[in-house]
């Protein structure tokens, strides 16, 4: 095997008794005991279970037990509750929170017989594109430690490209997996919204029990270094939790096209509402031409595609009505009062994010009424191609900063672009839920990973995936970072 298996290739050793699980478990510590002083990714380890687990495991494969993970060590986000560990979100006051049993998503790839070897760090309440908080310290960039791993999910992101473990779980609100995927050169999925159940995934203090709420425009995923380690983590973790599971069962439909040559796609790589880097333009032509010479149907544009635009207001609109949600009276007082006073001549974007925090219940019905137009939208334009391929990130890795510094606009190619207008490609799959994996796309001039992000149909996860497959398989995918 390659000093970067995937989650396939040991789970195929393994069950062929060609290594064991102690020894995946001993070698993936030894990594993290040797490389991770200078990355900071996996921040609370539970190294001991591991390897009692993996001793488990290994009596099981001799027993003749199969299991899709038996025996592969994985990691999940510090955002997850794991049993025994403690669930902070990257805030000191509370990191005596131990959880007290694991998150649904943790108890699925257990099932599987995933190795848990910890968990991997975060932003202060995952609310960054890079990934420091005051209790574990901040995340480098396996590629250039200067370099931010993006965020939310960034420490497992950043352990995947470190050749830590092969397979992670984190979340995305506002590209967290896609962010980190894109600049750390490793795939994720973004799964259509409520395909994996998020009980156990909560901040410090918010209820536990049976019924978990649902976070809108949130979905939790897998993060891998292969497009087929995405769909076999999907398919041990995605499907219903009490009390769904007493009337439905999960059957996602088989992706569209099983050859490459046979899809349709269409290439989008410019955003009305900020500028994308040249880089990030440069290899999503590369690909688009790539894909051409393959023998796929590639456009650049349809009067069928929903307008970016919109998406960018509608996201920014339901996403910080959610925020709001925790202000005080106060604010939300003084919120009202900022936003009686814009004109009609506001910048679209920047108006939407002062009314977003004073969002009426009414006004709230109709963003939905409006996303569910753009959801209609979405379903005409997939009658005539297949999956979607655009940008995942406005640009890859940018300098690690301190909140002081980032919070106000970073350099793109020359053009400002405010900081928290990050996730505005990644929203164009947020706002109506659909499926949306980040691939690879290769290096770019100075060396560094690029990733775009696959869009499928709603409920078609496994198109975007498939697609994901087949594109590695003709082009290339992850890439291990130079020592």
């Amino acid at each position: 095997m390659s000093n970067h298996p995937t989650a396939g290739e040991l789970a195929s050793a393994l069950k062929a008794r060609k290594v064991s699980s102690v020894e995946l478990v001993e070698d993936a510590i030894a990594r993290i005991e040797t490389a991770d002083a200078s990355i900071n990714a996996v921040v609370v380890r539970d190294f001991d279970n591991a390897r009692a687990q993996a001793r488990a495991a290994d009596a099981a494969i001799a027993s003749g037990e199969t299991g899709p993970l038996l025996g592969v060590p994985v990691t999940v986000k510090e955002a997850f509750d794991v049993a025994g560990l403690p669930t902070t979100w990257g805030l000191p006051s509370v990191w005596e929170a131990v959880a007290e049993e694991d998150a649904v998503v943790v108890t699925r790839l257990k099932r599987a017989g995933a190795v848990v070897l910890g968990k991997t760090n975060v932003p202060t309440m995952l609310a960054d594109w890079q990934c420091a908080n005051p209790l574990y310290g901040e995340t480098s960039n396996p590629w250039r430690s200067a370099l931010t791993p993006g965020g939310s999910s960034g420490g497992g992101a950043a352990a995947l490209a470190a050749g830590f473990v092969s397979l992670e779980y984190g979340s995305d609100l506002a590209a967290s997996l896609r962010a980190p995927a894109s600049f750390c050169g490793v795939y994720a999925h973004k799964p259509t919204r409520g395909l994996v159940p998020p009980r156990g995934f909560a901040p410090p203090g918010a209820p536990r029990g049976p019924i978990a709420s649902t976070i809108d425009l949130s979905a939790l995923g897998p993060m891998a270094r292969s497009a087929a380690d995405l769909e076999l983590a999907l398919a041990v973790t995605a499907g219903p939790d009490t009390p769904d599971d007493l009337a439905w069962r999960l059957d996602l439909p088989p992706a569209r096209k099983g050859k490459l040559e046979d899809y349709r796609v269409l290439v989008l790589d410019e955003h009305p509402a900020i500028p994308t880097s040249r880089a990030v333009r440069d290899a999503i032509e590369q690909r688009a031409q790539a894909l051409t010479r393959a023998g796929c149907a590639v456009a650049r544009s349809s009067p069928l595609a929903p307008d970016l635009l919109e998406i960018s207001v509608l996201f920014v609109e339901l996403l910080l009505s959610q925020f709001s949600a925790d202000s005080s009276d106060e604010a939300f007082a003084q919120a009202r009062e900022e936003a009686d006073r814009l004109g009609a001549n506001a910048d679209p974007l920047a108006a939407a994010g002062v009314r977003a925090w004073a969002l009426s219940h009414r006004a709230w019905v109709r963003d939905d009424r409006r996303r569910l137009g753009v959801a209609i939208r979405w379903r005409q334009l997939f009658e005539t191609v297949d999956v979607v391929l655009c940008p995942a990130m406005p640009t890859n890795a940018f300098p690690r900063q301190s909140p002081e510094q980032h919070r106000g606009v970073l350099d793109v190619d020359g053009r400002a672009m405010p900081y928290d207008a990050q996730p505005l490609w990644a929203a164009v799959a947020t706002v109506t839920g659909q499926p949306s994996t980040v691939v690879p796309l290769g290096l770019d001039g100075a060396g560094l990973p690029v990733g775009a992000q696959v869009i499928g149909p709603y409920l078609e996860d496994l198109t975007a995936l498939r697609f994901a497959q087949l594109m590695e398989q003709a082009f290339g995918g992850f890439i291990p970072p130079s020592p």
